[in-house]
């Protein structure tokens, strides 16, 4: 399904485009970059083009971090700015990313470790309650054990 033709915003060159968007597909995936692209409409077409082109071109382009470096980065300011579903949109795209940059559940684990101390207890316990979901769910942690019902305390 190809996603419907917007005009194309004055301020935003093709090259930088269509580059934002290799890089967008190379860190988040053809399927969440095409379910993206298909839910534009005429009211949030140039936000989708604004974020391809100076997101995914401007800064993802950069080559001095490199994407597994900013992969890091991304999920630590997400939960520095509370913004779950974009961690967990990013806990996705890391764990299938591109072998070269491609995080694995220790490396997300880390990063929610050092988030509970410069974020806090809640924002850590918040994440790895989507990151185990997220786990489990691609099959990279067992399913959790049912709980035993404890005796009652005398």
């Amino acid at each position: 399904m190809t996603a419907p033709e917007f005009p194309a915003t004055p301020d935003v060159p093709a090259d930088g485009y269509e580059s934002g968007l290799l890089n967008r597909r190379r860190v988040l995936g053809d399927a969440w970059v095409d379910k993206s692209l298909a839910n534009r409409n005429e009211f949030n077409a140039e936000f989708q083009e604004l974020i391809t082109c100076h997101a995914w071109n401007d800064i993802w382009g950069r080559p001095a971090l490199g994407d597994k470096t900013r992969r890091y980065m991304v999920l630590s300011m997400m939960l520095g700015i509370h913004a779950y579903e974009e961690f967990a949109m990013h806990v996705r795209a890391a764990l299938d990313g591109p072998p070269e940059s491609r995080l694995t559940p220790e490396d997300i684990k880390e990063v929610i470790m050092m988030a509970a101390i410069y974020c806090g207890v809640p924002v850590a316990n918040h994440a790895f309650g989507i990151a185990t979901g997220i786990l489990r769910e691609k099959g990279l942690l067992a399913a959790a054990a049912p709980q035993s019902p404890q005796p009652a305390s005398r």
